[in-house]
């Protein structure tokens, strides 16, 4: 096997491996699952931090759609349709087996994908989607009036819904027959029903305070 080729199968497996015993799983026990030396194993990852970074890089970097970002701001779309179109793309590419499971492990873990792709979450979703809701409804803007964190806090409660699903499959192992782009639909639409009294009253507490 070329180098490109074994290492691309070394990620591929590692992938599965920590999905299935979370990342207090031993290189050696990797290597031997591939049918490679642990030495070997570690001439392409010279350590086992190197090979989660990869691991990281594969399962979430390259699952993220940057055109997803230009969908939720582009107001030539109503709010509801760009929501619902973003949940049922967003949830297909990264809702499965491998990538919730190891977002649980590296949670238990205390390995950092947890923190570095919620970061991003919350700076290229639920941020856009708070400064969209104040479009909607006629509030100020970021610019005027800084998101608070009570206002991250709604948008958290809308994605972490989607996240909940994903949840109870792969973890609770609990199916479902239930159409999945038409809970999302019906999740995004209950969200958008309520949420307006409640973030109005917040947008303009902070406008108070800032005073």
């Amino acid at each position: 096997m070329d180098p490109d080729a074994r290492e691309a199968h070394i990620v591929a497996e590692a992938v599965r491996f920590f999905a299935e015993h979370g990342f207090e799983g031993k290189t050696r026990d990797l290597a031997k699952r591939i049918g490679i030396t642990q030495p070997l194993l570690y001439r392409y990852f010279p350590s086992k931090e190197s090979l989660i970074e990869r691991v990281y890089e594969e399962v979430y970097v390259r699952r993220w759609n940057p055109a997803w970002e230009s969908l939720i701001t582009d107001r030539e779309i109503p709010l509801t349709d760009r929501l619902c179109r973003f949940y049922r793309e967003y949830s297909r590419a990264v809702y499965d087996y491998v990538w919730v499971r190891m977002f649980v492990y590296s949670g238990l873990k205390g390995v950092d994908i947890n923190d570095r792709y919620l970061r991003g979450i919350k700076d290229k979703v639920l941020r856009p989607v708070c400064a969209e809701l104040r479009h909607d409804q006629g509030l100020p803007s970021p610019e005027e009036i800084p998101i608070g964190e009570q206002e991250l806090e709604l948008a958290w409660s809308l994605h972490g819904s989607f996240f909940y699903r994903a949840i109870r499959r792969y973890i609770y192992n609990l199916t479902s027959t239930a159409d999945s782009d038409m809970a999302i639909d019906n999740e995004v639409k209950v969200f958008l029903a309520g949420v307006g009294p409640v973030h109005r009253q917040l947008v303009e507490k902070q406008a108070e305070q800032a005073q």
